[in-house]
């Protein structure tokens, strides 16, 4: 039980693909423009890591080495494929809000990140912690960011208005410029407040 919490809490904290590892840096500024948007793309992202890892961790021993890339890709493109499918039958305004990056999950680093290092060399139930592990990490960081630009940029979070109507958001925190900077100062914050741990506990062991 320690080792299955150890690998879901690897993915949220120590190594969040986002925040840390700084994968998966295209959608995390393209879809940050709002929490709606971040949830779903995370929540998205999660399903394929959880399935991709679950299979490719079942498949291991029957895949060829010199064509696993090529494999890793068509089933994490199979678990992409079912996703854009229940989101525009179920969720199409979502759907289409996020547009072409539900697609690029199929190449997108995280997962198939995982599906190399981790799904390819461990167990079924450990590479489903895995999943959801670095899942969620990912999902948060989204929702982090997406967090401070919404309601720096529209003043609303989750699409609720926050504030009066005479609120003037500003508006660059919602175009490209205000991704780079809320990511940076987002991942500078992350940094510091790990590097302050790690000089804790160096501390706690001297």
């Amino acid at each position: 039980m320690n080792k299955k919490l150890s690998i879901l809490i690897n993915g949220l904290i120590r190594e969040n693909p986002s925040l840390v590892l700084l994968l998966g840096m295209c959608p995390t500024l393209a879809v940050t423009t709002s929490v709606n948007n971040a949830i779903g793309m995370g929540l998205a992202a999660t399903f394929v890591l959880i399935g991709s890892n679950v299979v490719i961790s079942l498949l291991k021993k029957c895949i060829p080495d010199k064509i696993r890339i090529a494999a890793y890709i068509v089933i994490i493109a199979g678990f992409v494929t079912l996703v854009q499918m229940l989101l525009e039958a179920y969720v199409p305004a979502l759907n289409k809000s996020l547009g072409v990056f539900i697609p690029l999950i199929v190449v997108n680093c995280i997962i198939l990140a995982r599906a190399e290092s981790f799904a390819s060399k461990n167990t079924v139930l450990d590479s489903m912690m895995d999943g959801v592990g670095m899942g969620l990490g990912f999902t948060a960081s989204l929702i982090l960011v997406a967090s401070v630009r919404e309601i720096l940029g529209n003043g609303s979070f989750c699409g609720i208005p926050l504030f009066g109507e005479g609120f003037q958001g500003a508006t660059i925190m919602i175009l490209p410029p205000g991704g780079f900077l809320t990511l940076g100062i987002v991942i500078a914050v992350v940094g510091v407040v790990r590097k302050a741990i790690s000089a804790r506990k160096a501390g706690k062991e001297i």
